[in-house]
């Protein structure tokens, strides 16, 4: 064990990562009195950009220039990273007029940062500036400058940027909730820049791309015998049969609940007809519901299985809570 290891005990350890959450968060706390007419200006010319909001910054700024551009893009502006040191080396004509510009500079003095000036000023391009110096030369070059000081750095060297970055991240995602909410982004259109998450999966995938169909649906008809829907039941596995008349239409299901219930009432499994111990009415679901509507319904009645009806009741598919989370819904 090394000797740093062995000096570091515990309460040590604990006061250090205490101390720099404090920091951090009188940090972020002191950011809400800022929040002033520059803040709503940064958000107009977001909101106003026709092209996509281009976001840069150098080393540890950088590296929160490329998540604030990635939060701004799911939420609803389009908006990519571009890295200062390969701008003047071709990436420059990533920046198109229409476009705007979120520069992140702690010092306001980043050289990187400040051979783009020229070229945005030649497009017209609207900058904004989240830096630690707003009277800075990026400060004073920019359309609207943000003050995201801090008092001190949570490293005790006060020299890793710290509390400066996570006061920047924060003050980038504040801009990204404000222009979101602006915009009136709903759920649907972020499930929508999300397809592969569960959020996505939840509010874009429906019960007809999930449902089981045709011979793969467990049903018989009223007359049928108690012991030919527990037959049906069984060979299909969804832990129901769903009773339908002659045209199709749901007239209720059996479920393993109704045998017990059955079983309780000593009716005749092998006399009594489908009919007599069926459930009805019944749960059902549509085809073009929300996957997740079907979840909800499981939850709410405490069931695990769904008959899917079209429009005059008559049964097209059914699923079980086992397809849903197949499908990844839950």
């Amino acid at each position: 064990m090394s000797s740093a290891a062995a000096s570091a005990d515990t309460d040590r350890l604990l006061a250090a990562a205490r101390r720099a959450l404090a920091i951090e968060a009188r940090a972020v706390e002191s950011l809400v009195a800022r929040l002033d007419e520059r803040f709503a200006a940064a958000c107009r010319v977001c909101l106003e950009c026709r092209g996509r909001v281009v976001v840069t910054g150098m080393g540890k700024s950088g590296h929160v220039a490329r998540k604030v551009a990635a939060t701004l893009a799911s939420t609803g502006t389009p908006a990519f990273f571009l890295h200062p040191a390969e701008a003047s080396h071709g990436d420059l004509g990533m920046i198109t007029r229409g476009d705007a510009a979120l520069a992140l500079s702690n010092s306001g003095e980043t050289p990187e940062l400040l051979l783009l000036l020229p070229h945005l000023k030649r497009l017209a391009v609207p900058l904004i500036v989240m830096a630690g110096k707003t009277d800075s030369t990026l400060g004073r070059a920019a359309t609207v400058a943000i003050d995201v000081s801090v008092p001190e750095e949570a490293c005790p060297l006060n020299l890793a940027p710290t509390a400066s970055t996570t006061a920047t991240l924060a003050m980038g995602d504040a801009l990204a909730v404000a222009v979101l909410e602006a915009r009136g982004f709903t759920k649907q259109d972020f499930a929508r820049s999300h397809p592969g998450g569960t959020l996505g999966r939840q509010l874009l995938l429906h019960v007809e791309q999930i449902m089981r169909t045709g011979e793969a649906i467990p049903r018989v008809g009223p007359r049928a015998r108690l012991g030919e829907g527990l037959l049906e039941m069984s060979r299909k596995g969804l832990g129901m049969t769903v009773v339908v008349d002659d045209d199709n239409r749901i007239l209720g299901v059996f479920t393993d609940g109704d045998l017990r219930r059955a079983l309780d009432r000593q009716i005749d499994v092998h006399a009594a007809a489908m009919s007599e111990v069926m459930t009805s009415p019944c749960k059902t679901i549509s085809p073009q519901e929300l996957a997740a509507e079907a979840v909800h319904l499981m939850e709410v009645h405490r069931i695990t299985a769904l008959p899917v009806a079209d429009e005059q009741a008559r049964l097209v598919g059914a699923l079980n809570v086992h397809d849903l989370f197949r499908a990844g819904v839950v």
